[in-house]
């Protein structure tokens, strides 16, 4: 199983969409900054998991990934984001 997952800062206003094979674990790297260079350490501020859902392998987390990642799926996860 894999996850696809969003996550938010609510201090700069930023979401970021991903995959995994362990979440937990992944959320982890998030709030450490475990990638120096990512998408998420370049903020500070906690990053808070607002959508998951659960897929059944790596192809179709990859493709609904991409569908997140489009305008259409930022819309739908907007409605997720903590006021």
């Amino acid at each position: 199983m894999y996850s696809v997952y969003a996550i938010y800062n609510q201090k700069h206003g930023k979401l970021y969409v991903g995959q995994t094979a362990d979440l937990e674990t992944r959320i982890r790297m998030h709030k450490d900054s475990t990638f120096k260079k990512s998408y998420t350490s370049t903020f500070d501020g906690e990053w808070r998991l607002i959508y998951q859902e659960e897929v059944l392998d790596r192809r179709a987390a990859l493709l609904r990934e991409k569908q997140l990642k489009s305008h259409q799926g930022r819309e739908f996860l907007k409605q997720f984001i903590p006021r």
